[in-house]
């Protein structure tokens, strides 16, 4: 069916210009661009990619499942994300090393919402300290297993304040500290922190409530992620990802 379509559009396109040439020789164009978007794809290897982070990573309440449906069949993606987990605790319990066991081609490595003040000693850390070098600590175990470290700054909280009506932003410092250790270390970046907190201010109080999903007590949870929420996040994940690591856009099936 596509060898007839071709040789009628080449045919039509040698004649005498005219609409019905004009268009055929942009549907031609169409047709050429979209098989070698296809044909790049079906040549680039397999790979594998971890996601390592806590609760807003996960396939159930964050943007993993979503992400992981925007991908190439030849991607092999493993969500080794878990729900309560900081910098600190993830690495304590041996959660990266068993990640890097997958021998993943990339990591992306998202936290911060538990490594905020109140979590307890054993999650939280300081963004200017402990946070920065456990951040290092993934970079460089992710370089020595072989795989390429993809720094994911935390998305924002959707927690707005009742008297201005503005957006508040706790996770601001440790963004901020992912960024120069991303610098530093000469790591890609996904500043997905930055993205989703101009995409809530965008929607508002009101219209970003559907980003999270109803809680026990019927309210919505301003933390993690409804499937309209997760598909957002996953978007602005991959939209980042292309810029920053462009020899994963051909895994991406747009």
């Amino acid at each position: 069916m596509t060898d007839s379509i071709t040789r009628f559009l080449r045919h039509a396109v040698a004649k005498r210009p005219s609409p019905l040439c004009l268009i055929a020789g942009l549907l031609f164009g169409m047709l050429v661009a979209a098989s070698s978007v296809r044909a790049l794809a079906e040549e680039a290897p397999p790979i594998r990619i971890a996601l390592v982070g806590d609760s807003t990573v996960t396939e159930t309440a964050g943007w993993g499942k979503a992400f992981a449906e925007l991908l190439t069949p030849n991607v092999r993606l493993t969500n080794c994300a878990r729900g309560g987990q900081s910098t600190k605790s993830f690495l304590d319990q041996g959660l990266l090393a068993t990640a890097l066991l997958g021998h993943p081609n990339y990591v992306l490595i998202q936290f911060g919402h538990n490594d905020m003040p109140g979590k307890g000693p054993n999650r939280e850390t300081d963004p200017n300290t402990t946070y920065r070098t456990n951040l290092i600590r993934y970079v460089d175990e992710s370089r020595a297993a072989g795989a390429q470290p993809v720094l994911v700054s935390s998305l924002v909280r959707r927690t707005w304040n009742r008297t201005d009506g503005t957006l508040i932003d706790g996770l601001a410092p440790y963004a901020e500290a992912m960024k120069a250790v991303a610098a530093e270390k000469k790591v890609p970046l996904v500043d997905l922190h930055a993205r989703s907190l101009v995409a809530v201010q965008n929607l508002g109080a009101k219209g970003s409530e559907d980003l999270g999903p109803m809680t026990e007590k019927g309210t919505r949870d301003g933390t993690h992620l409804s499937p309209k929420g997760a598909a957002l996040m996953a978007g602005l994940v991959a939209e980042e990802l292309r810029a920053a690591v462009p020899a994963l856009v051909p895994y991406f099936k747009k």
